[in-house]
């Protein structure tokens, strides 16, 4: 009993040394300024909200084998949280769980679809400081073989600048064969149209395409996600913007 015990321990501390690791690898390899500016020249007025999109009755896209896209939006996005908080960042989640933060009352999934974004947008705008990471999957049926990450962002003053870094470490970790661009949302999103603060909304891959829902599901490659998104944003951050 008392060997599963110091198991048990030594695989947490394992797990947790291996995020910390994970931090420092992700500063140190995808950071453009000097190595010496690390967390410390991070703006500590600046407050991440992590939104792991959709959760609840709204599972978003799904995969051919049944994997919801809601599921894998918070995986990613608690792993980005990880990375930011060793950074030294503070960081706000929308969700923390598979649910849907609409208001009480509301009954119709369309009410509480309509609700739950606008919680959302009172959440980031509530927020002195805000930056809005919306973390999503992609999905296009029709051609089954596109895959990779893709940034978008709002009009917000900085949301490009920040949208251009993290695309660039994405480019990196998941599209090292051919890069995307990022490109900026249609204010038919709600989400993004309507805060005031600079938003970026990351696709971070293809449910429609087999191969890549495989990786994504994995916990090795939603840190290696994790690590570009967060060296993207504190790239900008140690850069004085936006």
């Amino acid at each position: 009993m008392w060997m599963v015990i110091r198991r048990k321990v030594l695989f947490r501390g394992l797990c947790l040394w291996g995020t910390l690791m994970l931090g420092l690898t992700a500063l140190a390899y995808f950071r453009s300024p000097p190595a010496a500016e690390t967390a410390a020249a991070y703006r500590p007025e600046t407050v991440y909200i992590i939104d792991p999109g959709h959760g609840g009755e709204d599972g978003g896209a799904v995969a051919a084998d049944g994997t919801v896209e809601s599921g894998v939006n918070l995986a990613i996005a608690l792993r980005l949280r990880e990375v930011l908080r060793f950074c030294g960042c503070p960081c706000v989640m929308t969700r923390e769980e598979d649910v849907s933060i609409y208001s009480p009352g509301c009954e119709t999934l369309r009410q509480k679809k309509a609700s739950d974004l606008k919680n959302r947008v009172a959440l980031v705008n509530g927020q002195e400081g805000a930056i809005l990471v919306s973390v999503h999957q992609n999905c296009l049926p029709s051609v089954p073989t596109v895959h990779g990450a893709q940034v978008f962002y709002n009009r917000a003053e900085g949301a490009e600048t920040l949208a251009q870094s993290v695309q660039e470490t994405l480019n990196q970790a998941a599209n090292p064969e051919k890069g995307k661009a990022p490109a900026r949302i249609s204010d038919t999103i709600y989400l993004t149209k309507n805060v005031t603060a600079p938003a970026v909304l990351i696709e971070c891959g293809f449910l429609s395409n087999p191969q890549e829902t495989k990786k994504l599901k994995t916990a090795d490659y939603q840190r290696t996600l994790a690590a570009a998104m967060a060296a993207g944003l504190l790239r900008v951050a140690g850069e004085g913007s936006p």
